[in-house]
């Protein structure tokens, strides 16, 4: 399950440790302009070391492209993307080599394989997620040419929904050793509607299939979300008008198809999970132990999802519009007659 997608393919790979990162996308229509500068803003959102409020690590993150370009323009064939690590410190994690972080991975990567990569948790890291930016970078380029936009931003730290207080709350949790959560809400504009498969192919379906497979997210809503069910159905419909809707309680898709309102995401991202606090677990053998977790971490890894949540998000938009443009382009015969 490395590979995300049907029309709009992704295969991303790479470890936390390993010499690079990246992806390869298939499925990119040809004459779309692209270079390593159009993908790496996207990149620099996501980079590590970017300020004290994140991890420490520094990497440039830089991407090659190594296929699929010619010219400047996608060719309609596999684009493989690479991101070199450079300043990984693999001994900080020689403790953990047989001892089970609370909260990660570790145990249940464990339990599956028999074997596991414990210098920074491997694939299960969120440095893999460079690789989805990459390529979500290249669907986001490809939306905006039919004005399809999609945009993230955090709304909430550790229950506090006011942001001139974020800092704070990451400082204050980063100093006493600890770390925060946070919501995220994503905006994506300009969807047309008819996007989405029923039934099982549903455009909420997949977007909560999508964003939920990011390390952290705990929650996805969509509209009014939770909020809907404490809601009476006059209140949670959305009337329309020869104009359009009045509402978007239905956070802009209906029956699993787009709406043509704007679609309304929100996540819940739960706290990092390596933290400086003394915590009890266990090593290989089962036997119980006490763990500290050293090394460079997020004291709110939220703030770095929200480039990945965004990827996540155009990476299916970017699937659901190829699949329609199928129907689109079916014609099929309607004069009745066998020929």
């Amino acid at each position: 399950m490395n590979t995300f997608g049907r029309s709009f393919r992704i295969t991303t790979f790479g470890e936390s440790h390993g010499t690079a990162i990246g992806a390869v996308v298939d499925g990119c229509p040809p004459g779309v302009f692209l270079s390593p500068a159009d993908i790496q803003p996207f990149l620099d959102r996501r980079r590590p070391g970017s300020s004290d409020l994140v991890t420490p690590r520094r990497e440039s993150d830089l991407v090659e492209i190594l296929s699929g370009v010619f010219e400047g323009q996608t060719l309609g064939t596999p684009i493989a993307l690479l991101i070199k690590s450079e300043t990984a410190r693999s001994s900080d994690y020689d403790q953990l080599r047989d001892l089970y972080r609370p909260g990660h991975a570790d145990r249940t990567y464990y339990e599956k394989y028999g074997i596991r990569d414990h210098r920074g948790g491997g694939r299960s890291s969120g440095r893999e997620t460079a690789g989805r930016v990459a390529a979500g970078a290249v669907a986001s380029i490809c939306l905006k040419t039919r004005g399809i936009s999609v945009i993230g931003k955090i709304i909430e730290i550790h229950g506090n929904c006011d942001p001139a207080t974020f800092e704070h709350e990451i400082r204050d949790a980063r100093d006493r050793g600890d770390s925060v959560g946070g919501v995220i809400s994503l905006t994506i504009t300009g969807c047309p509607a008819g996007l989405g498969d029923p039934v099982f192919g549903k455009l909420d379906a997949l977007l909560a299939a999508a964003l939920m497979s990011i390390g952290g997210v705990k929650g996805i809503e969509i509209g009014s979300g939770f909020a809907g069910a404490r809601m009476y159905g006059s209140e949670h419909n959305d009337p329309m008008s020869p104009e359009g809707y009045l509402s978007n309680n239905a956070g802009g898709i209906l029956g699993g198809i787009s709406s043509g309102q704007d679609i309304l995401v929100r996540l819940a991202v739960k706290p990092t999970p390596s933290i400086c606090i003394l915590q009890s677990t266990i090593d290989q053998s089962g036997n119980p132990r006490s763990i500290v977790v050293g090394g460079r971490h997020d004291p709110c890894i939220a703030l770095r999802i929200v480039p990945v949540a965004e990827a996540m998000a155009a990476l299916v938009l970017m699937d659901a519009l190829l699949e329609q443009d199928t129907y689109a382009a079916w014609k099929p015969n309607r004069t009745g007659t066998d020929n």
